[in-house]
């Protein structure tokens, strides 16, 4: 399994939060936070803020408004409590903010960038990893994000979320708000664009 720096992906991808070890529970977290009790929200931030930081930054690479992001993504979520339907499922809740945020930023962006307004960042894929990971891991990951770099939004959000998030394709058709078929046809295309490279590593990881 292809090891990140970050939250383990195993609690966002099964489409609901857990215990992080101690404590109250999500679901009463979340119950708690619809009343304005600041110590339960307060404890949502502490328990996926790292989780919410690590995908902003496998999506969007080391940038200087990433923290500005993920805090917004809170401020959203805490904002749209009431809307969430079952509160033990906040963590795949907050994920699904984070992607379509990310997702706008790359788009406006890539926008900028062509019109000469924006100069990307490298992607440090040092800080994307862990330090145990293996050479080979990391060469893939450095031959891949210098593909996705210059994908649109479309392409590169399911790409990732895919191939290096090692989410099904179900839950990346959730997370993007998008159908089965698109997100099929969007990976189809963004693994054609990365030519005939292999990515044995990233592959095991990614669900039926």
């Amino acid at each position: 399994m292809l090891t990140l720096a970050g939250a383990p992906r195993d609690t966002f991808s099964q489409g609901a939060a857990s215990r992080s070890g101690t404590g109250p529970s999500d679901a009463a977290l979340v119950v708690a936070a619809r009343a304005a009790e600041p110590w339960a929200r307060e404890a949502l931030f502490r328990r996926y803020a790292p989780m919410a930081n690590g995908l902003a930054l496998r999506l969007m690479g080391r940038d200087a408004d990433l923290d500005d992001l993920v805090q917004d993504c809170f401020v959203a979520a805490l904002r749209g409590l009431d809307s969430l339907d079952d509160p033990q499922a906040f963590a795949a809740w907050l994920g699904s903010i984070v992607v379509r945020t990310s997702y706008k930023v790359l788009r406006r962006r890539r926008l900028a960038r062509a019109l000469g307004l924006y100069r990307p960042e490298p992607i440090d894929v040092d800080a994307l990893v862990s330090p145990d990971a293996p050479p080979d891991v990391v060469a893939e990951l450095r031959a891949l994000y210098a593909v996705v770099e210059d994908l649109p939004a479309s392409l590169r959000v399911p790409l990732i979320l895919r191939r290096v998030e090692g989410h099904s394709l179900d839950t990346v058709a959730r997370l993007t708000a998008s159908s089965l078929a698109t997100v099929k046809r969007r990976i189809a295309e963004g693994e054609r664009r990365l030519g005939a490279v292999e990515w044995p590593e990233i592959r095991t990881r990614s669900r039926p």
